[in-house]
């Protein structure tokens, strides 16, 4: 089982609302998203070095 399905059952056994279980998921998916999505734009993921050359550029 993988880490939502999990928190599904466990919630459901304490009879919880669903919502903040898929809330928290959907924030986490929603992040994960949008830092790919930065990195691609970028052209080179956050706190690498890889970066650093074309920063220089504008300095």
């Amino acid at each position: 089982m993988n880490e939502l399905t999990t928190e599904i059952i466990a919630a459901l056994a304490q009879k919880q609302d669903l919502d903040e279980v898929f809330r928290h998921h959907l924030e986490i998916a929603i992040n994960q998203l949008l830092q790919t999505e930065l990195a691609e734009f970028l052209g080179y993921e956050r706190y690498s070095y890889a970066g650093i050359n074309l920063l220089r550029q504008f300095i």
